[in-house]
């Protein structure tokens, strides 16, 4: 069998929907293994699998730093210089300092590089229960956003491999069994388009938890009053923005 090329592993995480990153070396100083527009991919546990930016000396940094970019969602710098080097500028290894990852290189070389590494993540997954007209409008309101719109029928949902919301619009045609199935789910954010008089009452039926039931907003949205279906759908989708974005932004 030949093995992957950088490429078509890419091409093979992003068919399974999960995250990695890639490292690209973009600036050496001196001795260094590996030349500006060399490339790695490494997956979400720190392991390098393609390509090639240098040995020891760099891996354990890019490790972290790729980690640490899939986990934000956000690109790293790298900068890895020897011990005499980085006194001399007053650096420490582990510290950031002008947007880059200070780490040391340990090897005999005493060479420099800066090493890009940029996370690829999943297109978070949007699904959609039910194909009332508040379904049709959410489904069609999303599409620029950049979500994976399903819209599968009731029943238990499939395990996600990265960030799953799910709004439930079926109103009134199952709407039991669709929240028994977005509740058994890994959703991260769990909408459904009805009253607090109506939750309550199919809360009752389903024998979960409060803890469990706490998980779904309800009504789902923001309170923007809204009436037609394409406003609720706006309203719904203001708070999965909202929700997805939370804690991205430093104020």
């Amino acid at each position: 069998m030949i093995p992957d090329t950088l490429d078509t592993a890419t091409r093979r995480l992003d068919a399974a929907r999960a995250p990695y990153a890639i490292a690209t070396v973009i600036r050496t100083v001196g001795a260094t293994a590996a030349k500006p527009g060399a490339r790695a991919l490494i997956l979400a546990d720190g392991t390098m699998t393609q390509g090639w930016i240098g040995g020891g000396c760099v891996r354990g940094a890019v490790a972290r730093a790729a980690q640490s970019a899939i986990a934000e969602g956000t690109p790293r710098l790298i900068s890895i210089q020897p011990d005499e080097d980085l006194t001399a500028q007053g650096l420490t290894p582990g510290q950031r300092h002008e947007g880059r990852d200070i780490a040391r290189n340990g090897c005999p070389s005493k060479g420099a590089m800066e090493i890009f590494v940029e996370p690829v993540l999943p297109r978070p997954e949007l699904v959609i229960l039910g194909a009332s007209p508040v379904a049709l409008a959410l489904a069609s309101l999303a599409q620029p956003f950049g979500f994976d719109i399903t819209t599968p029928d009731a029943g238990p949902l499939p395990a996600a491999n990265h960030v799953r919301m799910v709004v439930i619009a079926t109103q009134g045609a199952g709407d039991l069994d669709a929240l028994r199935a977005a509740l058994a789910s890994d959703a991260t954010y769990i909408g459904f388009v009805a009253s607090r008089r109506k939750f309550a009452t199919l809360a009752a039926r389903l024998e979960a938890t409060l803890e469990t039931l706490a998980r779904v907003h309800a009504p789902a949205g923001l309170a923007i009053h809204a009436v037609t279906p394409e406003e609720i759908a706006l309203s719904i989708l203001a708070q999965i923005v909202q929700h997805r974005r939370q804690g991205q932004r430093q104020t």
